[in-house]
């Protein structure tokens, strides 16, 4: 089979691999679809070395190829998704739906083992969930990570219909809060630099947008869209240090925000919080029941999330796939079958 490697330095290989054969409690995937995420550009752009020593990509649905002992052969040939974690599947915290916070030490997807930017890949039996009926598969890799990050981070907020909701940053991350948060009901503040990127965030629910490079203060234009309040919930999904502390000044009294972007560390006025009671939190992808929960949501209300990906290459255009994902101008990209 094929698979993209990276060796980094912002080059990539596509390589020939064994077949995997699964083991006991595994089952091996057939990639319909898999999805280019952002954080990739981490171990795209790493010195040459440093880079992992598997097959990349964390975006996977595909459909069940073959099962290891104490697996039913029923599921052979059935569509599913995939948490992208592996735990120990015993801790409280696997048991309870967090293998990435699995007390004994995670395994992660294109990081540790073997990921899904491959013709098929090997998975825990315990990883998988079953595509709703009307799902696609390029929304289902969505829903591996981007998307499902969206989602864990809104439940983390509670995010209610009653909300109004600032979403800074609207890379694929920040576009499907925006999106699900519209579709919760929510009135969604967008910001980010990239006009392209607010274009879209206004086809995906935004009821207003703000460029923080065309305003004198984000702050300001926010009360002035909040009849001086500030938001009740907000997101940082880009990284930037300035949206992280920007998140917080937002807020309204009561409010909470929630970071998600990997960025530099900020420094925060404890001071000029208190007296706002503010709820700071941070999120981590998803939990598994978070991801069949989103999963029905976006099948009951019939939310288009392939809407994201706005670029589809086959494994063999890798090298093209990530030189532009690298520009961080563009939407997203999935990996089809050739």
């Amino acid at each position: 089979m094929k698979g993209i490697v990276f060796h980094g330095d912002r080059e990539l290989e596509v390589k020939d691999f064994p077949d995997p054969t699964p083991g006991a409690g595994e089952v091996v995937l057939e990639m319909r679809a898999s999805g280019m995420c952002g954080s990739d550009l981490h171990e795209y752009r790493a010195p040459r070395g440093m880079a992992p020593k598997v097959i990349v990509g964390h975006e996977p649905a595909g459909v069940v190829a073959a099962v290891g002992a104490g697996v039913p052969t029923a599921w052979i040939g059935r569509p599913v998704l995939v948490h992208h974690y592996f735990g120990c599947g015993r801790c409280d915290q696997c048991r309870a739906g967090w293998p990435h916070l699995c007390r004994s030490g995670l395994k992660a997807m294109g990081y540790t083992v073997d990921g899904s930017h491959a013709e098929l890949v090997r998975v825990p039996f315990s990883s998988i969930l079953p595509m709703p009926e009307g799902m696609s598969f390029l929304s289902a890799a969505a829903i591996s990570c981007g998307t499902g990050t969206a989602w864990g981070a809104l439940e983390m907020i509670n995010a209610r219909g009653d909300d109004t909701v600032a979403v800074f940053g609207q890379g694929p991350v920040g576009l499907s809060a925006t999106r699900l948060a519209a579709a919760l009901g929510a009135r969604v503040i967008a910001l980010d630099i990239e006009p392209r990127r607010l274009a879209r965030a206004r086809e995906f629910g935004a009821t207003h947008l703000i460029n923080p490079n065309d305003v004198p203060s984000v702050r300001e234009a926010v009360l002035e869209l909040t009849g001086g309040r500030g938001v009740s919930k907000s997101l940082e999904t880009s990284g930037a240090p300035s949206a992280a502390n920007q998140a917080l000044q937002v807020l309204d009294l009561w409010g909470t925000t929630c970071w998600v972007g990997r960025g530099n560390a900020i420094q925060v006025d404890i001071t000029d919080q208190l007296s706002k009671q503010i709820t700071a939190r941070t999120s981590w992808t998803l939990s598994v029941p978070s991801m069949e929960r989103l999963s029905d949501f976006v099948v009951s209300r019939d939310i288009d999330i392939d809407a994201l990906f706005t670029d589809r290459w086959t494994l063999h255009e890798a090298a093209a796939a990530y030189s532009l994902l690298d520009k961080q101008d563009s939407g997203k990209g999935v990996f089809l079958p050739d």
